[in-house]
This record gives structure tokens, C-alpha cells and sequence, in this order.
């Protein structure tokens, strides 16, 4: 994460894309310096609580960058906790502070085919990664929405395969993805894999991708976004705990 004072920007727009995703578009003077070309970077949004409390940080990823502004893509959850309670009510010129960009997080492209693998939380960084793609890629997406009405139009490859999963309840199991993931025919060649999704859904996906195909490291990233039953700051010390056990 970058270490520059985090950026006061304000709500330019918002715009529902689909039932369970907001599109907030962000601008305003603090975007002078921010740095260009930042789509799938991730930023920390701080979302004010009381006067007592200290704001609540929540990280997103950026999924467009125009001149002047940025587009922030909110999952919108059942269970509304600050950010998307924020996100539903964020109406033009609402401020909000600003933290990072952090790192860019995209797909290996030195690979004969690619296979992404996310839910709606991982939709914006998806849809970046299938952009970059050249236009002769083949490969495969899966992505887990609840509902079909959260279907989006995404510019991708021709030879490249949307499947959309409907899961209307998140499975604490996460055996979603992973069971859609075993029904594709797996691609020849090298393969690069993107996944980021629920924590029980990445350990799923971890576990399959082990078990069935040798990835090297330099091709595979997996990453966990949320967990069921967590707050983000539960989630990032039980992510913590994993990573530190599966790298030993």
C-alpha cells in the first residue's frame, strides 16, 4: 500500500449496475496526483462511524480509471455492515478518504491459456484482467453471482468462456466454485490461473488446484477477499494464519 496521506475524494456518481452491485465513480481536485493506469489496484476506502469511533477501513478494488476519476464497484451484501450501507445512500458530493493504490493484482499473461475464477466480490478485478486479454486467448472465467440478474456484459476474448454460477446463500462449505471449476475441461498448454473469492471457497480452490494440476507459482495467484461470519479484520488475521501455515 502506498504510503502517501490517504486522499479526500468525492462521490460523483453512483449507479446501480446490477441487484447486487454499485458503481461509485470518485473524483474530485485530490485526483491531480493520483497515479494513472490503476485498474484492478486495490484502495482502502475509510467509512466515518461516530464521533467516538474511528472510521472503518474496508479494501476495493479499482475497476475503471478515467482522467480525473476512478470507478469503485461495490458488492452489496444481505447483511449491510458500513460499506455497503454507505454505498447504497452515497449520493453527489459525498466525501470519503482514501488510502493507497495498493499493488496491481493481474493474471500472468506469458501463458498458452488463462482460466479466472471469482464471485462478486472479485467481479471488478476480474473484468480488468479479461480486458487486458489479447484477442486470440482461450481459456475459461467462472464467476459466482446470486442471482441471474447479476449477470454483466463483459468484454473478453472470443475464445474465452463465461460461466456465470447463480448461488443465492454464500456456502460456508465453498464447494461452489470448486465443483464448476471440476465440470470445465482444463485447458492444454501452460496455464495461468487468477482466483480471489470467499476464504473457504479459495481453500476449496486451493486444494483442487494442487490435487490436479502442477501450477507454478510464477502462474498461479488465490487469494481470499472475505469471510462468512467475519469482519474484514477478522478476515485479514485468519488470512494471515493461512499464509503464514502454507507457505511453511
Amino acid at each position: 500500500m502506498s504510503r502517501q496521506a490517504p486522499r479526500t475524494l468525492q462521490v460523483l456518481r453512483s449507479q446501480l449496475i446490477t441487484p447486487h452491485m454499485r458503481r461509485i465513480t470518485l473524483g474530485g481536485h485530490a485526483m491531480a496526483e493520483f497515479p494513472a493506469q490503476q485498474q484492478s489496484a486495490y484502495v482502502k476506502l475509510m467509512f466515518p462511524q461516530t464521533s467516538e469511533q474511528r472510521p472503518v477501513l474496508r479494501t476495493y478494488t479499482i475497476r475503471a480509471q478515467r482522467e480525473g476519476e476512478i470507478d469503485i464497484d461495490f458488492a452489496l451484501h444481505e447483511r449491510s455492515g458500513p460499506a455497503t450501507r454507505w454505498a447504497r445512500q452515497a449520493q453527489a458530493g459525498d466525501r470519503i478518504l482514501l488510502g493507497g493504490p495498493g499493488p496491481r493484482k493481474l493474471i500472468n499473461p506469458d501463458a498458452d491459456a488463462f482460466l479466472l475464477i471469482g464471485d462478486m466480490t472479485a467481479l471488478p478485478a476480474i473484468a480488468v484482467n479479461l480486458e487486458r486479454l489479447g484477442n486470440d486467448t482461450r481459456g475459461h472465467a467462472i464467476i459466482e453471482i446470486p442471482s441471474d440478474a447479476d449477470m454483466q456484459p463483459l468484454q473478453h476474448p472470443p475464445g474465452l468462456q463465461l460461466h456465470w454460477v447463480v448461488n443465492p446463500t454464500a456456502d460456508p462449505s465453498g464447494t461452489t466454485l470448486a465443483a464448476q471449476l471440476s465440470r470445465i475441461p482444463w485447458p492444454t498448454g501452460r496455464v495461468s490461473v487468477w482466483a480471489a473469492c470467499e476464504f473457504n471457497s479459495m481453500l476449496r480452490l486451493r486444494q483442487a488446484l494442487r490435487q490436479s494440476h502442477q501450477i507454478p507459482r510464477s502462474h498461479l495467484y488465490i487469494s481470499s477477499y472475505w469471510q462468512i461470519g467475519q469482519s474484514e479484520d477478522g478476515h485479514k488475521l485468519i488470512k494471515a494464519q493461512d499464509n503464514e501455515k502454507h507457505v511453511a
